[in-house]
């Protein structure tokens, strides 16, 4: 992702900038950055884990969220749409927005060639300033491969890879076991899709 301009928005701008457009970009700490286009593999993964949640804890007090639900992080001032979160009990609302939720538990990034840098850096850093927030899951697009990180004290976490279809992740956060098998189920890694735009990790 690249700034739109060579200035500083506030929030209230930039939330004004965003109800207008027509594509959705992401807000950090002053800065407006233009979301990069998706990927059917993106959308496949995220879609499968959305989709295993959704059911998972269908008759339990847990909400998902795909990415058109915004999270606003108050300590990093940013602005930001994870691929899908999942919120215990009743979904905070940011000044009585229901686009926009402040508690999610766990958040499921699926890494694209021009963020991955980003999500695995400085947008985990602001994730760990959310109370609520205890697990991490960054998925690769192009290959099955899995990061997992799991809350385990205040400042620690806890960290796991996978890289095999024939296992499953047990979620620490919830009560949950979902197959890599699953989550990958239906995407092609022979297939190219989108293009890559300058890399957001030196914001």
């Amino acid at each position: 992702m690249q700034a739109t301009q060579q200035r500083y928005y506030s929030p209230e701008e930039y939330l004004a900038l965003e109800e207008a457009a027509e594509d959705k970009s992401e807000y950090i700490d002053g800065e407006i950055f233009p979301m990069a286009g998706g990927s059917t593999n993106h959308n496949r993964i995220a879609g499968n884990f959305y989709a295993a949640l959704n059911f998972a804890f269908k008759n339990e007090d847990y909400d998902a969220f795909m990415s058109d639900v915004r999270l606003w992080i108050p300590k990093r001032r940013i602005y930001t749409y994870p691929d899908v979160m999942l919120v215990a009990g009743k979904p905070e609302y940011y000044n009585n927005r229901t686009d926009t939720i402040t508690n999610p538990q766990l958040i499921i990034e699926v890494l694209s060639p021009s963020t991955k840098g980003y999500d695995k850096s400085k947008k985990f850093e602001g994730y760990r300033t959310i109370p609520t927030f205890q697990e991490y899951l960054l998925i690769d697009q192009t290959r099955i491969y899995i990061e997992h990180y799991q809350k385990t004290d205040d400042k620690q976490w806890l960290f796991s890879d996978y890289d095999e279809s024939d296992v499953t992740i047990r979620l620490a956060s919830v009560s949950l076991e979902i197959s890599i098998s699953d989550i990958y189920n239906k995407v092609n890694f022979d297939q190219v899709d989108g293009g890559i735009t300058p890399d957001v990790g030196e914001v």
